[in-house]
């Protein structure tokens, strides 16, 4: 005989907590980077922005796609983002560090306001009569 159970929630494994450090670290990394600080973790944490600001903002218009697909969509449409942004700055001769950590900032701000405008909050159907 199989025995049914409920799977845990995520809320219970430590999700949220680790959501939470994950902002924060990206946090840290956009400050020490516009600090221009010469701390040791200025590198690692500013990568970790430039991958998971925009890596998150492409995960909340992927709703649809199972975890791990929209992962990877993830991940990948975060480096085109910072490849893109990249480019146009060297090919428009204004490379900067904190310019480049601004407009990734920036670009990832707006698809993720544009999500979030976009998202239906308990609408209801109209009725046609």
């Amino acid at each position: 005989m199989r025995t049914l159970g409920v799977k845990p929630a995520l809320s219970n494994s430590g999700g949220p907590l680790l959501a939470g450090v994950a902002v924060a670290v990206a946090g840290v990394g956009a400050v020490l980077a516009f600090a221009d600080s010469e701390s040791i973790l200025r590198g690692p944490f500013t990568l970790f922005f430039l991958l998971a600001a925009p890596g998150a903002a492409i995960g909340a218009a992927l709703r649809g796609l199972e975890p791990f697909g929209r992962a990877v969509v993830s991940v990948a449409g975060a480096v085109a983002v910072n490849l893109l942004v990249a480019q146009g700055m060297v090919a428009t001769h204004t490379w900067s560090v904190p310019g480049g950590i601004a407009a990734v900032t920036v670009i990832s701000s707006l698809v993720l306001l544009l999500v979030l405008v976009r998202r239906p909050r308990g609408r209801t159907e109209r009725r046609r009569t």
